[in-house]
């Protein structure tokens, strides 16, 4: 089944105008940032989703169909903010803070202000504005759906700047995440400074006997 704007009606009906959805991309990567996105739909949208026809969670749609998705977004949406955390303040904070981060940077990177948001699992601390966390939000929401897709792209955008940056890493096919090819390219290279080097993954597949004593 695909989003709704049933949440955002719903606001809107108590008298919220101005509702951004928030997600974010690559909380579980072993490499590169986590990003957030926060976009607002105008009421126009909220009243006639069928303008964004085809916006479904990031992970249901290919890259092709993400891509289609994000022009189109961006078309209609009344505002879009993107936050962005690096791998080195992941380390430092721990993920869920530094996705929090991320998706209060994306909030605060808005052209527009807002009175109410739709987040994905999570809430933000210290932000007072009405807040409601849907778990499995970007597959009910339309806000959050948007805001995954936005996300989703503008890190895979980063992912193919990395793949030149550190080459023999794949980081343009595998975005990050631990699949057999990035196994074997850290075996063979070791982390690089793009790497969460506190995701035990990384640590175990580079330090062994690091984890051995642990």
């Amino acid at each position: 089944m695909a989003p709704t704007t049933q949440y955002e009606y719903e606001l809107c009906r108590a008298g919220y105008r101005s509702i951004a959805g928030i997600d974010e991309a690559g909380r579980g990567c072993w490499a590169g940032p986590v990003v957030a996105a926060a976009v607002v739909l105008p009421l126009a949208v909220v009243t006639q989703p069928m303008c964004l026809a085809g916006v479904d969670d990031s992970k249901r749609l290919s890259a092709h169909q993400r891509e289609t998705m994000y022009t189109q977004i961006h078309a209609v949406a009344t505002g879009i903010g993107l936050g962005v955390v690096p791998a080195y303040l992941i380390d430092t904070m721990g993920i869920v803070p530094a996705t929090r981060l991320a998706m209060t940077i994306a909030l605060l990177s808005l052209p527009c202000q807002v009175d109410a948001l739709l987040i994905d699992a999570l809430a933000l601390i210290g932000i007072s504005l009405l807040q409601r966390s849907l778990i499995k939000g970007d597959a009910s929401c339309l806000s959050i759906a948007a805001a995954s897709i936005v996300a989703k792209v503008s890190r895979d955008h980063l992912l193919y700047t990395a793949d030149s940056a550190y080459p023999g890493y794949g980081f343009a096919l595998h975005k990050g995440y631990g699949t057999a090819a990035h196994q074997r390219a850290l075996r063979m290279l070791g982390p690089c400074a793009f790497h969460r080097w506190t995701f035990r993954p990384v640590t175990t597949l580079c330090y062994p006997e690091v984890d051995a004593q642990e």
